[in-house]
């Protein structure tokens, strides 16, 4: 099987090395993605760590099925894991890596349902652009905080980064 990612070109401009030297290269990338993997790891742990924050405002999310408030999106369960897929209004399409990432949430919605967890995927752009045929193939259902005051006052929502949320004494972290 031949795959080709790039033209003939950059393909011979592409330095060559002995088993040795490639071996030794490799080993000193190794250590330097260990060392990744732990920064990754501690930087998750203060994020687990970061104060929760009260919200006293019950936001309204766009959903297929109409307006959703957000306690509602808990779907019974204790903990609501929030990921913000970039997508903005006026947008052809989403972010390449969101993409990537929504290929494979349906898979994780099993799981995530047997360790009380419900999934919520957020974009910012209008529901009707998200439902756009062929742009989300996601059975999970993904909702629209265009409309919600959590969209322009959360940074969180702004960013690409997760989020997750429990609800545990009427807290969300």
């Amino acid at each position: 099987m031949s795959i080709v990612h790039a033209q003939a070109s950059s393909l011979d401009r592409h330095p060559l090395a002995t088993r040795n030297e490639w071996i030794a290269a490799r080993m000193s990338l190794l250590a330097r993605e260990k060392e990744l993997t732990r920064l990754r790891d501690r930087v998750a742990s203060e994020r687990r760590a970061l104060p929760w924050v009260r919200l006293e405002k019950n936001h309204v999310f766009d959903t297929l099925t109409g307006p959703r408030r957000l306690s509602e999106l808990f779907e019974a369960r204790r903990q609501l894991l929030v990921q913000h897929f970039m997508f903005g209004p006026g947008w052809e399409q989403g972010c390449k890596s969101c993409s990537f990432m929504a290929d494979h949430l349906d898979g994780m919605s099993a799981h995530l349902a047997q360790r009380d967890i419900a999934l919520l995927v957020v974009s910012r752009a209008p529901l009707a652009e998200i439902e756009r045929p062929r742009l989300f193939r996601l059975r999970t259902c993904i909702h629209s905080t265009q409309a919600s005051s959590i969209s322009n006052r959360s940074k969180a929502l702004k960013s690409p980064a997760r989020r997750g949320r429990s609800r545990r004494r009427g807290v969300l972290n």
